[in-house]
Protein backbone atom coordinates (compact mmCIF):
# COMPACT_ATOMS: atom_id res chain seq x y z
CA UNK A 1 0.00 0.00 0.00
CA UNK A 2 3.04 2.50 0.80
CA UNK A 3 4.19 1.70 -2.55
CA UNK A 4 1.01 2.85 -4.16
CA UNK A 5 0.93 6.19 -2.01
CA UNK A 6 4.57 7.01 -3.27
CA UNK A 7 3.98 6.30 -6.56
CA UNK A 8 0.55 8.01 -6.66
CA UNK A 9 2.58 11.27 -5.28
CA UNK A 10 5.41 10.87 -7.85
CA UNK A 11 2.63 11.09 -10.33
CA UNK A 12 1.12 13.91 -9.12
CA UNK A 13 4.07 15.85 -8.63
CA UNK A 14 5.45 15.03 -12.57
CA UNK A 15 1.87 15.81 -13.88
CA UNK A 16 1.59 19.03 -11.90
CA UNK A 17 4.68 20.26 -13.66
CA UNK A 18 4.25 18.94 -16.51
CA UNK A 19 0.33 20.84 -16.58
CA UNK A 20 2.26 24.18 -15.21
CA UNK A 21 4.27 23.56 -18.78
CA UNK A 22 1.46 22.48 -21.07
CA UNK A 23 -0.94 25.58 -19.96
CA UNK A 24 2.13 28.25 -20.23
CA UNK A 25 2.62 26.57 -23.86
CA UNK A 26 -1.31 27.65 -24.89
CA UNK A 27 -1.25 31.03 -27.09
CA UNK A 28 -3.40 33.72 -25.07
CA UNK A 29 -7.54 33.83 -26.44
CA UNK A 30 -7.95 37.58 -25.74
CA UNK A 31 -9.56 39.35 -23.07
CA UNK A 32 -7.74 38.33 -20.17
CA UNK A 33 -4.68 38.83 -18.61
CA UNK A 34 -2.38 38.10 -21.49
CA UNK A 35 -3.79 41.00 -23.04
CA UNK A 36 -2.91 42.98 -20.28
CA UNK A 37 0.94 41.97 -20.52
CA UNK A 38 0.77 42.50 -24.41
CA UNK A 39 0.28 39.03 -25.83
CA UNK A 40 -2.49 38.48 -28.14
CA UNK A 41 -3.19 41.50 -29.75
CA UNK A 42 -3.57 39.85 -33.34
CA UNK A 43 -5.12 36.90 -32.12
CA UNK A 44 -7.42 35.10 -34.98
CA UNK A 45 -11.14 34.20 -33.35
CA UNK A 46 -11.42 31.50 -36.48
CA UNK A 47 -10.58 28.05 -35.55
CA UNK A 48 -7.44 27.11 -33.81
CA UNK A 49 -4.69 25.02 -35.88
CA UNK A 50 -3.69 20.99 -35.42
CA UNK A 51 -1.13 21.93 -33.02
CA UNK A 52 -3.34 24.16 -30.70
CA UNK A 53 -5.91 21.31 -30.72
CA UNK A 54 -3.21 18.85 -29.90
CA UNK A 55 -1.86 20.75 -26.64
CA UNK A 56 -5.51 20.88 -25.39
CA UNK A 57 -5.92 17.44 -25.83
CA UNK A 58 -3.15 16.58 -23.92
CA UNK A 59 -3.25 19.55 -21.38
CA UNK A 60 -6.79 17.90 -20.65
CA UNK A 61 -5.48 14.52 -20.68
CA UNK A 62 -2.64 15.46 -18.05
CA UNK A 63 -5.27 17.59 -15.95
CA UNK A 64 -7.27 14.04 -15.89
CA UNK A 65 -4.39 11.96 -14.80
CA UNK A 66 -3.19 14.77 -12.54
CA UNK A 67 -7.17 15.14 -10.61
CA UNK A 68 -7.21 10.99 -10.74
CA UNK A 69 -4.25 11.18 -8.43
CA UNK A 70 -5.38 13.36 -5.78
CA UNK A 71 -8.36 11.48 -5.88
CA UNK A 72 -6.52 8.13 -5.37
CA UNK A 73 -4.37 9.57 -2.96
CA UNK A 74 -7.67 10.96 -0.70
CA UNK A 75 -9.44 7.54 -1.19
CA UNK A 76 -5.96 6.01 0.53
CA UNK A 77 -5.70 8.50 3.32
CA UNK A 78 -9.46 7.74 4.08
CA UNK A 79 -9.39 3.94 4.14
CA UNK A 80 -5.77 2.93 4.48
Amino acid sequence: MNAVRIGLQVLLVLGGLFLTMLILLHKGKGGGLSDMFGGGMSSSLGGSSVAERNLDRITISVAVVWFTCIVGLGILDRFA
